[in-house]
């Protein structure tokens, strides 16, 4: 989803969706007061996590312990944090899947990446991989998708949604590492979802103009204040997401007003 940036790498960078609510059901999500019917199956979503992961760990395997141990692109975190972020979510989101509290506490979290962050390549690619399939076998489990479960914070969410969670961490990670995957590599259906998700985030924020995210094929989103004129901000989908998500200033963009809207921390 400021001219964002991502700021505090203490706190989780992005996870977020479409608000889906229900395996094969179809949920109506306003969109600039228009009314979006979407369908949303959790195994499709599975299928994508399954194939992005295996993007990821073909990627790592390439880089060597000196890289691991280098800068990501997430301020404050080395690349072996946010292996070790990736592996940690994916065992928090068992736990939501199981009916557990996400991490026992925030500083747990916290603690647990730190912990990993040193470790060298091979082990992070052991635990990322590990993790993941832990992941896979409790989502296999007969469950009522459209049951309600519980994230961080006090969150509530639909088990349904939980793989696309899951998705977004690893593909927007991928990302953070630096290692040659970017935004214009993410999957056009990703992208998508992800752009029409953070507009909605913003939709109705009072800090926020009213916003007309304009791709440049001519898809639309819109975001921000119901109550002005829509400022216009035209570019690549994938431009438009990492300045909606907070990855990039807005390079490629082009605002009707002039400078790019300033969006709020999310």
């Amino acid at each position: 989803m400021h001219g964002p940036t991502v700021k505090d790498a203490s706190t989780e960078p992005i996870a977020r969706t479409f608000d889906l609510w229900s395996w094969s059901t179809t949920f109506t999500r306003r969109s600039g007061g228009t009314i979006v019917d979407v369908m949303i199956d959790h195994e499709h979503d599975l299928l994508l996590l399954r194939e992005a992961t295996d993007r990821l760990l073909t990627a790592a395997a390439k880089l060597d312990n000196a890289a691991v141990a280098g800068p990501s692109r997430l301020p404050g975190w080395s690349r072996g944090h946010v292996l070790a972020h990736v592996a940690r979510n994916a065992d928090a989101l068992v736990n939501v899947l199981a009916g557990r509290p996400m991490y026992a506490s925030a500083e747990a979290r916290d603690a647990d990446i730190a912990r990993d962050a040193p470790r060298p390549l091979a082990a992070q690619l052991d635990d990322v991989r590990d993790s993941a399939a832990r992941f896979v076998a409790q989502a296999a489990q007969p469950a009522d998708w459209a049951r309600t479960v519980e994230l961080r914070n006090g969150v509530t969410d639909k088990a349904s949604r939980v793989p696309f969670r899951r998705l977004v961490e690893v593909e927007l990670h991928h990302v953070d590492l630096g290692i040659g995957y970017e935004l214009e590599d993410l999957p056009e259906e990703f992208t998508d979802r992800e752009i029409a998700f953070l507009a909605d985030r913003f939709a109705g924020n009072a800090a926020v103009p009213r916003i007309a995210v304009t791709a440049s094929d001519g898809r639309q989103w819109i975001t921000g204040r119901a109550d002005d004129d829509p400022v216009s901000v035209i570019g690549p989908a994938p431009a438009l997401l990492g300045w909606l998500s907070g990855r990039r200033e807005g390079s490629g963009l082009n605002c009707d007003s002039g400078l790019l809207p300033v969006l709020p921390a999310l």
